[in-house]
C-alpha cells in the first residue's frame, strides 16, 4: 500500500508562524523605543526607535535617502548577479575537470583568503569614485560560496544516473543538462542564499572605503556628524536591501525547485 502523501503546513500553521514573528518584531521595537530610557542611555549612543524614524523622514527630504538606497540596491543586484554567474561557470568547469581544479584551486583559495577590504582602496584608485569598485568587491565576495557549492554538487552526482543516461545514447551536453546540472541546482541555490547576504556586505565595504553616494556613504556621513540616528537609518536600509535580495532568491528557489519533496514536521 503506497505511503500517504505528505502535506505542507496548513493555513492555521502559517498564520501562527506569521503572528509569532510579528509579535517578536513588536517586542523588539518596543524594547528599542523604551529600553534606552529605562537604562539611562544617552541619545548619541542608542537613539530611540521613534527618533530613528524621525531622522529617516529628514534624510528622505533633505539627503536624498531614496536615491542613495537605489544606488546601493543597483550595486548589490549587479554584483550579486555577476558574481553568481562567474561562480556558477567556474564551479561547473572545475567540477567537470579535476585537472583544472588541481591547477587553479590554490589561486582561487588565495583569492578567497585575501581580505576583500584590502582590495577596495585599490579598486577606488583604479576606477575612481564610481559604482564599479563596489560592484567588483561584491563580485569577489559572492563568487566563492556559489563556486564551491556548485563544484561540490557536480562532483557528488550519482554515477549510476550518469551511466543510465549514457546507455540511452545521450550526448555529453545532455548528460550535463539532464543529470549533472539538475543535481547541482539545490546546492546552487544554497550558495545563492549565502551570496545574497554577502553581496550587501561587499557593496557596503566598497562604499565605506571610497564612496560619494549610496547607503555606505550616508553611514560614514552620519558618523562624521556624530548623528547616531542617521547611522541607524543607513544600517536599517542596508538590512532591508539584504532581506529583499535574500527573499528574491528564496522565491526563485521555490519556483525552480518546486518538484523537490519538502520536509514536514508534526508535533503531538
Amino acid at each position: 500500500m503506497p505511503a500517504p502523501a505528505k502535506r505542507g503546513p496548513s493555513f492555521n500553521d502559517k498564520a501562527k508562524t506569521v503572528t509569532g514573528s510579528l509579535l517578536l518584531l513588536a517586542l523588539f521595537l518596543a524594547l528599542w523605543e523604551w529600553g534606552p530610557g529605562w537604562l539611562g542611555m544617552p541619545e548619541f549612543i542608542l537613539p530611540r526607535f521613534s527618533r530613528v524614524v524621525q531622522e529617516a523622514g529628514v534624510m528622505w527630504s533633505n539627503s536624498n535617502l531614496l536615491g542613495h538606497f537605489g544606488i546601493t540596491a543597483l550595486e548589490v543586484v549587479v554584483g550579486f548577479l555577476l558574481g553568481s554567474l562567474l561562480g556558477l561557470a567556474v564551479g561547473v568547469a572545475l567540477g567537470l575537470s579535476p585537472r583544472a581544479e588541481a591547477m587553479l584551486s590554490p589561486y582561487i583559495l588565495a583569492l578567497q583568503i585575501a581580505p576583500k577590504v584590502a582590495f577596495a582602496p585599490l579598486f577606488v584608485m583604479w576606477l575612481g569614485y564610481t559604482i564599479y569598485p563596489k560592484i567588483i568587491v561584491a563580485i569577489l565576495i559572492v563568487f566563492f560560496p556559489v563556486m564551491i557549492n556548485v563544484l561540490s554538487a557536480i562532483r557528488t552526482v550519482d554515477p549510476d544516473m550518469v551511466n543510465l543516461v549514457r546507455t540511452l545514447n545521450a550526448s555529453r551536453w545532455q548528460i550535463f543538462h539532464l543529470v549533472e546540472f539538475r543535481s547541482a541546482m539545490p546546492a546552487l541555490f544554497s550558495g545563492l542564499r549565502i551570496a545574497s547576504t554577502l553581496a550587501v556586505i561587499g557593496v557596503t565595504v566598497g562604499e565605506l572605503v571610497g564612496g560619494n553616494q549610496g547607503l555606505g556613504f550616508l553611514l560614514v556621513d552620519g558618523e562624521g556628524q556624530g548623528n547616531t540616528a542617521a547611522v541607524f537609518v543607513a544600517i536599517c536600509a542596508l538590512t532591508v536591501t539584504g532581506i529583499v535580495t535574500y527573499g528574491a532568491v528564496v522565491w526563485a528557489e521555490r519556483r525552480v525547485l518546486h518538484y523537490l519533496p519538502k520536509a514536514t514536521t508534526t508535533t503531538k
